[in-house]
């Protein structure tokens, strides 16, 4: 019998240490514990900091304007009502603004998306030659533009003004997002998927569509996320390049019911109740824009919030 084969003593167990098994849990010192509270309550506070100008809005659009500027409402409504919400929605444009931002925003991110993901894709390839100049060109123009007047003339010339495409076409590539997505493929999809692809005679194409756009939905999520925020808050395009009502987004719309009630408070009697009574509907108008200009971001940001969660370490770690 070799040495190999010899049976060897057990090492004799530390009286004092803590049996550990896959179900324990390393025990914290009271100082780890300590830290552990404090970054919990400072993550409280943050929480609390972003959370409750948002809940302040919505309570006062649902509050008596008397009682908000009383200072009586903090975090529930004083005085429910909604002609605030009535006041918006009573104007027939908000509906023509809601289809417009909608049919601007969700054309225009699929757009994005197929031009951000192929380009990102190609300038990621390290045998195509060209991503290099490519690139810098790219980013050149993040830091230098043409200007206002120079836009406003190209986009006459085009045919883009008072269009639909005004809203589309011109910001069809993010730079800054094609960066981020070009990242992506180099760190998150494995070039062996590439050399397989190939052996079972799949081109590039191919391996970009059936590989590797299944394989990126976390970026496609973010990204989408991003281009769609971008074209729904979209105001100041509206503003320059668009001068008939029909094809206002909902932005530009909420900004000329605001100024139309404000219009008509300053030209109401000279001071008295009336005039209080103005201001206050003014100021519920306000806070009943806000929430009808966030609300449909707030009801999808929940659905793509696991797609961001993994985006967000997009290129933190590699290997």
């Amino acid at each position: 019998m070799t040495s190999s084969n010899v049976a060897q003593p057990a090492p004799k167990a530390d009286p004092g240490a803590i049996p550990w098994n896959k179900h324990t849990r390393q025990q914290l010192k009271p100082g780890d514990m300590a830290v552990d509270i404090v970054i919990a309550l400072l993550l409280a506070v943050i929480l609390l900091a972003v959370i409750y100008p948002l809940w302040f809005i919505v309570v006062a659009s649902l509050s008596d304007q008397g009682a908000v500027s009383s200072g009586r409402v903090t975090l529930w409504p004083v005085g429910f009502t909604l002609a605030g919400y009535q006041r918006v929605f009573q104007d027939a444009r908000i509906w023509t603004g809601y289809g417009n931002t909608v049919l601007y925003a969700v054309l225009g991110t699929a757009l994005n998306l197929v031009v951000t993901m192929p380009a990102a894709f190609a300038l990621s390839r390290l045998e195509f030659k060209p991503r290099r100049v490519l690139l810098f060109l790219f980013t050149f123009t993040m830091y230098f533009a043409g200007g206002l007047i120079p836009n406003y003339l190209l986009y006459k010339q085009l045919g883009l003004l008072n269009s639909m495409w005004v809203f589309i076409l011109p910001g069809a590539l993010s730079v800054w997002n094609l960066i981020i997505a070009r990242s992506f493929f180099e760190t998150s999809i494995p070039e062996d998927l590439h050399d397989a692809a190939r052996i079972d005679g799949l081109g590039y194409f191919g391996y970009f569509m059936k590989i590797v756009i299944p394989l990126s939905s976390a970026i496609i999520a973010v990204i989408g996320l991003y281009y769609f925020v971008g074209h729904w808050n979209d105001y100041f395009t509206g503003l320059i390049y668009i001068r008939q009502e029909a094809k206002e987004p909902l932005q530009n719309v909420l900004q000329s019911i605001l100024l139309a009630n404000q219009t008509n408070q300053m030209g109401t009697g000279n001071g008295g109740q009336n005039v209080l009574q103005q201001q206050q509907l003014a100021d519920q108008i306000k806070y009943g824009v806000i929430i009808v200009s966030t609300l449909p971001l707030l009801i999808i940001y929940p659905f793509l919030q696991k797609y961001f969660n993994k985006g967000v370490m997009i290129g933190a770690v590699k290997g």
